[in-house]
């Protein structure tokens, strides 16, 4: 008779691997919602419910403070939300931006300033892991959660101003948001240069 507490878990990754109930968490789920969310946020926009918008765009960012909050507090960080929290806070941010820009509610040169900060900031992560044969720690630094808080800002400002909902100190969250933007892409690449600094490329050994 098989003693039902030595058989595998039907829910246990092949391999050993963690369980997918613990993959599967709050705070995974939270950031799961966040990336289903995103087609419906577009689809608000390019119907032009700038307030239904606002309010769902507004829903994300909370579950974004959320997620890492619970995590923190019941020790469930999994590599999983590690990979996917930042991936799903890109994705809406600049689904937000590209569409806003068509929308002519955001200037295309802040859109082009995110991108490249971004195309930056990846580039240079494949590059170091490339170059030193390791994989590159990635910490967010004060830097980019201000402009994370920024380009949110700015997005939120963006949409309440379509929807007629307020207009003041537009101009100062766009600018704002553009300096920090570029300032946390140039730290990071800056913080890349030193941490390669401190090591042997692996192409010239």
């Amino acid at each position: 008779m098989i003693n039902p507490s030595s058989s595998p878990s039907p829910l246990r990754q092949f391999g050993g691997g963690p369980a997918l109930v613990q993959l599967l968490n709050l705070p995974n789920l939270l950031t799961l919602l966040r990336i289903f969310a995103i087609p419906i946020f577009l689809a608000l926009l390019t119907k032009h419910h700038y307030r239904d918008a606002l309010l769902l765009f507004a829903m994300c960012a909370l579950t974004d403070a959320l997620d890492g909050t619970v995590a923190r507090w019941f020790d469930a960080r999994t590599e999983l939300g590690a990979f996917l929290d930042p991936f799903a806070d890109k994705l809406l941010l600049v689904s937000a931006f590209v569409v806003l820009t068509i929308e002519a509610a955001i200037p295309a040169w802040l859109l082009g300033v995110v991108i490249i900060r971004d195309v930056v900031i990846v580039s240079g992560y494949f590059m170091l892991a490339f170059f030193t044969g390791e994989r590159v720690p990635v910490r967010p630094t004060y830097l980019g959660k201000a402009s994370t808080f920024m380009q949110i800002a700015c997005v939120i400002g963006a949409l309440a101003r379509l929807g007629s909902v307020a207009e003041r100190y537009w101009y100062g969250v766009l600018y704002l948001t553009l300096a920090v933007t570029a300032l946390s892409g140039v730290h990071y690449a800056w913080r890349g240069l030193i941490w390669l600094s401190s090591r042997e490329p692996a192409m010239f050994e």
